[in-house]
């Protein structure tokens, strides 16, 4: 929801008089909101405002929201909630799953494959390069959902800190009606966190977590890597299984025929499908990237409202300025530098 700051109120109203320039109300008087929206001939039963399509992003236009009582204070932080993590059964489950197919993918490389391989460089290199990958993908699977992705501060849409922000005279802010939080610019609300993230593109169950802020790097990351290990796990598949059709079966797998067949073809299956699903993800976020313009924002075709940038800026401001080899660590948390050039209105 939208308000107006009035320092001769001293109070936030609905700024409805701003969309409505039929009738207008005396400024010598304080108006309720009740007598704005009568003025203006709403009903306080069916509370809409015409505003104009990016003004109305997932915000919901209800009279209660008014109440104070939704606006009740959080309950002061602990050490015990510190870590970022959301308690959704789907998204734990996902994740679960994603380690799980990385371990299998491990398993199959590592045991059919490279461990009866007769090259010892072979084994060794490969080894090597994709236990490599694979740990960097777990690593950015975790940074990526344990990472608090941007959240706004919850509960501070008060009457008080909304008057500490010294804002200007006819200044619009955004109320988020669900989590009770003055909404940044480019800020949305996520109904699985719970909370409005600043420059959220999506939420993604695979990383129990949204993608917003913080946390883009190490999801673009992740992406990248996956692809990575799945294609080479299908060059390696492709391999062993023209090598074992030309040698016996028996010679060229500690396990037998049936099992490392069966081993192979899953392995296959589950590295073209990963292979596809996260290039074409990571081809997105880097598109997304460069253009600076989040998958809801072109979703809900936004009308653009923030400084263009170059597409090398926008880089260096989701992985870090400058460029160097940390933008393709997990661990490493990017410097934006004088990269970080966004100003949120608030």
């Amino acid at each position: 929801m939208a308000t107006v700051y009035h320092p001769s109120h001293k109070s936030l109203i609905p700024p409805l008089l701003s969309f409505s320039s039929h009738r207008s109300v005396p400024p010598s008087s304080s108006p309720s909101v009740s007598s704005l929206l009568a003025v203006c001939g709403w009903s306080h039963r069916r509370f809409r405002m015409k505003s104009p399509a990016h003004r109305t992003r997932d915000i919901e236009r209800q009279a209660g929201y008014l109440k104070r009582e939704h606006c009740t204070p959080p309950p002061p932080r602990t050490g015990s909630d510190t870590m970022w993590f959301i308690r959704d059964s789907c998204g734990i489950v996902c994740g679960i799953i994603t380690w799980l197919l990385v371990f299998y993918a491990e398993f199959v490389v590592v045991f059919v494959m490279l461990l009866p391989a007769k090259n010892v460089a072979y084994s060794l290199f490969n080894g090597v390069l994709f236990n490599g990958l694979a740990f960097l993908a777990l690593a950015s699977h975790a940074k990526a959902m344990c990472t608090d992705p941007g959240a706004v501060p919850k509960g501070n849409a008060t009457k008080e800190f909304i008057e500490s922000l010294q804002l200007k005279p006819g200044q619009v802010v955004y109320k988020c009606p669900k989590c009770c939080s003055i909404k940044p610019d480019r800020a949305h609300h996520c109904s699985v966190c719970k909370r409005c993230i600043k420059k959220m593109d999506h939420h993604c169950p695979w990383v129990n977590n949204c993608v917003g802020e913080s946390n883009q790097k190490y999801f673009v990351l992740f992406t990248m890597y996956i692809a990575l290990i799945s294609f080479h796990a299908l060059f390696m598949a492709a391999f062993h299984f023209v090598f074992c059709i030309e040698e016996d079966w028996a010679k060229c797998s500690n396990f037998s025929p049936p099992a490392t067949v069966i081993l192979l073809i899953l392995l296959c299956f589950e590295g073209l499908l990963f292979l596809i699903f996260t290039a074409v993800m990571f081809g997105t976020q880097v598109h997304s990237i460069c253009t600076d313009e989040t998958g809801i924002e072109q979703l809900k075709k936004e009308e653009r409202r923030w400084a263009k940038k170059s597409k090398w800026m926008n880089m260096k401001v989701v992985f870090g300025h400058p460029f160097s080899i940390a933008w393709l660590s997990p661990f490493a948390t990017p410097d934006h530098g004088k990269a970080d050039v966004y100003q949120y209105i608030v």
